[in-house]
C-alpha cells in the first residue's frame, strides 16, 4: 500500500461515496460496501467497515463481509493470483450474491431486521429505562480500542494460570490502571488469589509428521508457538512426548506400538489404545455443525480445542483434512512429537469495580472468561468488556450521565470458577449479572448472530413458537428452577436501543441452555443472563482466530450488556411503564403461542406478572400508582 493510505481509506471512502451522490443528484444512494476479503489487512478491511458505521450513512450505507468466500489456492484455477481471488469461480459468486441480497435489504427494509430463526418479542419504543445510556455508550465505545486487546489475547493459548492466561490477565490489570482503577476510592481494583486443583498447562509445541519408506518426511501439521495456526493441536493437559508407529483405524485390530486414528472422543479412544498397547491417538473428533455456512470446506482443516484427563499417554487432535490423508496411507507410520510445561500456580481472578454512589453495597457484575484459545471465544469478551470498563468510566467522568447508584463489578478469569470466586469474596449484594461470552462473531464468517439467552423461565420448559433452542440444545431445567425476574426484558431492550442507535442489528433470543457464568449465579438465585454468538461453525476449533472477529458486533454486544447493567444500577420510577408495556407485549406473544395448554399460558402469565412486581421493586414503584 502506499504509505499512508490505509489510514486515509476512511476517509476516503467516505468522500466518494459523498462525490457520487453529489454528482448523481442522489442524496441518499444505497451504497454497499464489499470486504476486501482477499486481502491479509484487517487494517483496511476495519476502515471499509468504519464507514458503514458513520451516522450520516444510517440506514443507506452498509458493509458485508467477503472473506469467508476466499478458497485454498491448491484449489483454485490460478494459485498464484491471490489479489484475483486465486481465479476461483465460486468466490466471485459468492461475492456477488452477498453483495446483491444486502443492496436489495437496503432498498427495501432499510435496516437489519431481526433473527427469522431466534425471533423474539417486539419492545415498546421510548426513550426511558435503557434508552437512557445507549446512544451516548454507543458514541463513546472505541472499537479498536477493544480490538486491540482482542488481538493481544488472540495471541495466547489461555488456560487457567498458565503463560497466555497470566499475559492476558496482566494486560487487562494495566489498561484498567491506565483508566484510573485501583487509584480512586470510587474504581475499585482487585486481584483474588486462589488455589488451582491442577497444575497450570502450556504448550509450547508439536509436530506430526507422515513417514512412508523411500519418500522424504512429511509434516502434516506443526505449531512452534502460541500463537500458529494449529496451536489446538495438543488437547489441554496433554503431555510432552516422542512417539513413533504404524497407523491403525480399527480399535478392534489394535496392536502394542499402534498409533491409534479415530473420529471418535480422544478421551474414549486413549482407554481402548492404553488397554491394548497402542502408543499414541490422533482423533479427528468434530461437532456436527462446524460446517463451513459459506458453502466452501474450511471446515475440513478444523483442529478441535479439547481436553483430556492430566496424564502420560500422547495424544493429538488433527482435522478431518489431515484424518483422509492418513486413511490414504494406511501402511504409513507417524511421528508425534509434543513439548508442553506444567508449573504450580495460583488462580488469579481480577475484580474492577465502579463504586455506586447510593447503594455501594449492592452490585450489578458483568463477567467474561478468560481462558480458552479462542479469538470469538472468548478474547471478543475479555476486550470488549475491558473497553467496556473504559468507555464507561470516561464517561462518568466527562458527566454524560449521573454516576450510578448501585456497582457495577467487571470480573475477568477462569469460567465459572471466577464467578463462584467472585460471590465467595464479595460483601456486597449481587442484584443481577451478566455473561460477556462470544460477544463478536462475524456473521459473515462464522454464520453466527448475536443472541440473548434469558434466565430460566416457561420457555424452558415447554419450547412454544416462536422459540427455539440452537445447536448447544436445551439445558436441564425444573419449574422450581424458574424464578421471575425483568432481566431479559432489559437485555432485550438493551440490544434493541443499542440497534437503534446503531446502524442496525441481526439480533435474537432463545430459552435458557446454560453452559457459561451465569449459571453460577443463577445457581445462587440471582437473575442473570448470557449475551453471545451462535451458531458459530468454528466454534472450540482452530479456526476461531481474529480475522473471525467483527469489531462492530463487539461494540453493540458491549454496549447492550453495559446498557443493561446501568439500568439496574441506577433505575428511576420513569422506567417502569416502558418495562410494564414490553412485558405486556411478551405476554400476549407467549399466552398466545402458548394457547391450548392451559399450565403453560398460566405459567406465563404468573411469570408476567411476577416480572411487573420484580420491576415495580427495582424502580421504586407503589403498585397502587400502576392500578394493580
Amino acid at each position: 500500500f502506499t504509505e499512508g493510505a490505509l489510514e486515509a481509506y476512511e476517509q476516503n471512502m467516505s468522500h466518494l461515496i459523498d462525490d457520487l451522490r453529489k454528482e448523481l443528484a442522489v442524496p441518499d444512494l444505497p451504497v454497499v460496501i464489499g470486504e476486501t476479503g482477499n486481502a491479509g489487512s484487517l487494517v483496511l478491511r476495519h476502515a471499509q467497515a468504519a464507514v458503514a458505521e458513520r451516522p450520516q450513512y444510517r440506514g443507506n450505507v452498509s458493509y458485508v463481509s467477503t472473506a469467508q468466500f476466499l478458497r485454498r489456492p491448491q484449489d483454485s484455477p490460478n494459485s498464484g493470483h491471490g489479489h484475483h481471488w486465486f481465479g476461483h469461480a465460486e468466490s466471485y459468486f459468492g461475492v456477488g450474491d452477498v453483495l446483491g441480497r444486502e443492496m436489495l435489504r437496503i432498498i427495501t427494509d432499510g435496516t437489519p431486521a431481526g433473527s427469522d430463526e431466534h425471533p423474539g418479542p417486539a419492545v415498546a419504543p421510548g426513550n426511558t429505562a435503557t434508552a437512557r445510556w445507549a446512544s451516548t455508550l454507543f458514541d463513546g465505545y472505541s472499537a479498536d480500542r477493544a480490538f486491540e486487546t482482542i488481538a493481544y489475547a488472540d495471541r495466547w493459548f489461555r488456560e487457567p494460570g498458565n503463560e497466555g492466561f497470566e499475559a492476558t490477565l496482566d494486560h487487562v490489570l494495566e489498561q484498567l490502571r491506565a483508566v484510573g482503577f485501583g487509584k480512586e476510592e470510587l474504581l475499585q481494583l482487585e486481584v483474588i488469589e486462589t488455589p488451582m486443583r491442577s497444575e497450570a498447562w502450556t504448550p509450547k509445541s508439536a509436530q506430526l509428521k507422515l513417514l512412508i519408506d523411500g519418500q522424504p518426511d512429511r509434516v502434516l501439521r506443526s505449531f512452534k508457538n502460541s500463537h500458529d495456526e494449529h496451536r489446538t493441536m495438543l488437547p489441554v493437559h496433554a503431555p510432552s512426548c516422542d512417539v513413533e508407529g504404524p497407523l491403525c483405524f480399527d480399535a478392534e485390530q489394535l496392536k502394542k506400538g499402534d498409533i491409534f486414528v479415530t473420529d471418535g472422543s480422544a478421551s474414549r479412544a486413549m482407554r481402548t489404545a492404553r488397554s491394548r498397547g497402542a502408543v499414541a491417538v490422533l482423533s479427528s473428533i468434530l461437532s456436527d455443525f462446524t460446517v463451513d455456512p459459506s458453502g466452501g470446506d474450511r471446515h475440513l482443516d478444523a483442529i478441535r480445542y479439547s481436553s483430556v484427563r492430566q496424564g502420560d499417554f500422547p495424544v493429538a487432535m488433527i482435522s478431518p483434512r489431515v484424518h483422509s490423508i492418513l486413511r490414504n496411507h494406511p501402511t504409513g507410520r507417524v511421528s508425534l512429537q509434543a513439548k508442553v510445561i506444567t508449573e504450580k500456580k495460583p488462580l488469579r481472578t481480577v475484580v474492577a469495580t465502579v463504586v455506586g454512589k447510593g447503594l455501594p453495597d449492592e452490585a450489578v457484575a458483568l463477567a467474561a472468561h478468560v481462558q480458552e484459545p479462542g479469538a470469538v471465544d472468548n478474547a471478543s469478551g475479555v476486550g470488549g468488556q475491558l473497553e467496556g470498563a473504559r468507555s464507561l468510566v470516561n464517561s462518568l467522568r466527562q458527566q454524560k450521565f449521573g454516576w450510578p447508584r448501585r456497582s457495577i463489578a467487571f470480573i475477568w478469569g477462569d469460567e465459572m470458577t471466577m464467578s463462584r470466586i467472585y460471590l465467595d469474596h464479595t460483601k456486597r449484594k449481587t442484584i443481577v449479572a451478566f455473561s460477556a461470552d462470544m460477544i463478536g462473531a462475524s456473521q459473515g464468517m462464522t454464520g453466527a448472530i448475536a443472541l440473548l439467552e434469558r434466565s430460566p423461565d416457561p420457555g424452558a420448559l415447554r419450547v412454544v413458537a416462536p422459540d427455539s433452542h440452537t445447536p448447544w440444545g436445551a439445558g436441564r431445567v425444573r419449574k422450581s428452577d424458574l424464578h421471575s425476574s425483568g432481566i431479559s426484558t432489559i437485555a432485550r431492550l438493551a440490544m434493541h436501543d443499542v440497534a437503534a442507535a446503531s446502524n442496525g442489528w441481526v439480533i435474537g433470543e432463545h430459552p435458557w441452555e446454560g453452559g457459561s457464568d451465569h449459571d453460577v449465579f443463577l445457581g445462587r438465585e440471582i437473575p442473570a443472563i448470557l449475551m453471545w454468538h451462535f451458531t458459530d461453525f468454528a466454534y472450540h476449533t482452530s479456526l476461531d482466530r481474529i480475522t473471525h472477529v467483527d469489531p462492530r458486533v463487539v461494540r453493540r454486544m458491549s454496549v447492550a450488556l453495559l446498557t443493561a447493567a446501568l439500568a439496574v444500577a441506577d433505575p428511576e420510577p420513569g422506567d417502569f411503564e416502558r418495562y410494564r408495556q414490553t412485558v405486556a407485549l411478551e405476554r400476549e406473544l407467549r399466552t398466545s403461542a402458548a394457547k391450548g395448554d392451559e399450565e403453560l399460558v398460566t405459567m406465563w402469565d404468573d411469570w408476567c406478572n411476577e416480572a411487573v412486581s420484580w420491576f415495580e421493586d427495582l424502580c421504586q414503584i407503589d403498585p397502587g400508582d400502576t392500578g394493580r
